[in-house]
């Protein structure tokens, strides 16, 4: 074999061995990832909570990661629950949207669950420990993780702004309780890197306050900013119902790992103004006779969150009609009380006999309220008497007149 079937031999068992290689390299991977999938078990989850042990300032809400890792070869549903809190605590397990009580973890995957604790405004310095337990429905897997928070002593002055800043061109809002209030903040974050900022509200007891992106109806808890990004963030503000007038304050929070601010804002109620009018029996009608007085009672109340004052009355009556109030006027209601009116109507002397309308208007300081009486008129009794006089003078006549006519 000369020198040039040699080289011709050698290629072609060259091409051989990689034509091998090339079809068994596949099946071998396939065969190597069966046996990495193989040694997983069949189930497998664990759970940690991304701060154990946490120190903060008073007044500050708690809020930190809970992950699920499942490390088995099925997927698992995992209830979770808070166990174990401090009195003076409000806790709950939520995703940014709402509260959860399980979460699915499939086979290979992460799953993230927040954890938030946020305490009363008098609450003491000191430490404090929760407990987080989930497991599997069928009780195969119990796994519980305690959270330690120590509350160190409040810090005096104001907190000052760290790595994010919140302004707004109205801090003060003012107007009924009956409506909503909506602030507008600018978020500027001042960080040099992407960063997820929880969004806090604290304010008086039974209001409701929701966070919202600007111009959109959705609710947020939390927003993410890229780096010295600069975001607007609507706080909606509606009072509790008849909530009285005065000033409201609220304080808003900005926070991540890196960076927290606040922003004071405040609520002036100015109360809502209501009437409402009425007899205590319902009814509106009376009778009375021609130029004689008739009485009638009413109330007033006050159904708004206001004082109302300088409440005053208005007729609206048949011509040459008279009608009174007593007291003609009253100097204020506070919310919730009530006045008693009596009201005298006296119809014209020469009045027909039949129903009347006479309206009264009552007129508060930012309400009125307007009744309709019906009147019945009806006739003096004095001319009944002269009817029944007539008819014996006519029946006495009558007698006289057939006596003497009989006689002749």
């Amino acid at each position: 074999m000369n020198k040039r079937e040699r080289g011709r031999v050698s290629l072609i068992s060259f091409l051989a061995i990689m034509g091998v290689l090339f079809f068994t390299w596949p099946c071998a991977a396939e065969e190597k990832g069966q046996g990495k999938e193989g040694e997983k078990p069949e189930r497998l989850i664990v759970m940690a909570v991304q701060y154990p042990g946490v120190e903060l300032p008073p007044d500050e809400d708690v809020t930190m990661d809970v992950i699920f890792n499942n490390k088995g070869r099925s997927g698992e549903t995992v209830h979770v629950r808070v166990t174990k809190k401090p009195q003076g605590w409000k806790t709950r397990i939520k995703t940014y949207r709402y509260g959860v009580t399980a979460v699915f973890v499939p086979s290979g995957e992460d799953k993230t669950l927040t954890f938030e604790a946020v305490p009363d405004k008098d609450i003491a310095p000191g430490n404090y420990e929760f407990r987080v337990e989930a497991e599997t429905p069928d009780g195969h897997f119990k796994m519980s993780r305690d959270i330690l928070v120590k509350i160190r002593e409040k810090e005096k002055g104001p907190v000052k702004a760290k790595g994010v800043k919140i302004t707004t061109s109205y801090p003060v809002l003012q107007g009924p309780s009956d409506v909503k209030f909506e602030f507008s903040l600018e978020v500027d974050s001042k960080l040099e890197k992407d960063a997820v900022f929880d969004l806090f509200a604290q304010g008086p007891e039974g209001w409701v306050i929701n966070f919202k992106p600007a111009f959109e109806t959705k609710y947020i808890s939390s927003v993410r900013l890229k780096a010295n990004q600069t975001t607007t963030v609507a706080v909606e503000v509606k009072p509790v119902p008849m909530a009285k007038a005065g000033e409201y304050p609220f304080n808003i929070r900005v926070s991540s790992d890196d960076a927290k601010a606040e922003a004071k804002l405040t609520v002036i109620l100015t109360g809502t103004y209501q009437l409402e009018v009425g007899t205590l029996t319902g009814l509106l009608s009376l009778d009375a006779g021609q130029g004689k007085p008739a009485n009638m009672s009413f109330y007033v109340k006050n159904t708004g969150s206001a004082v109302n004052n300088n409440i005053k009355f208005m007729s609206f009556k048949p011509e040459n009609w008279k009608v009174a109030f007593n007291p003609e006027s009253i100097a204020a209601i506070q919310p919730g009380g009530l006045k008693q009116v009596e009201v005298t109507i006296t119809p014209y002397e020469e009045a027909l006999v039949g129903d009347y309308s006479v309206n009264v208007r009552v007129e508060g300081e930012k309400a009125s309220k307007t009744m309709e009486f019906r009147v019945t008129v009806k006739a003096s009794s004095a001319w009944g008497w002269i009817g029944i006089g007539i008819i014996f003078l006519v029946i006495a006549g009558l007698t006289v007149l057939f006596r003497y006519l009989g006689r002749r």
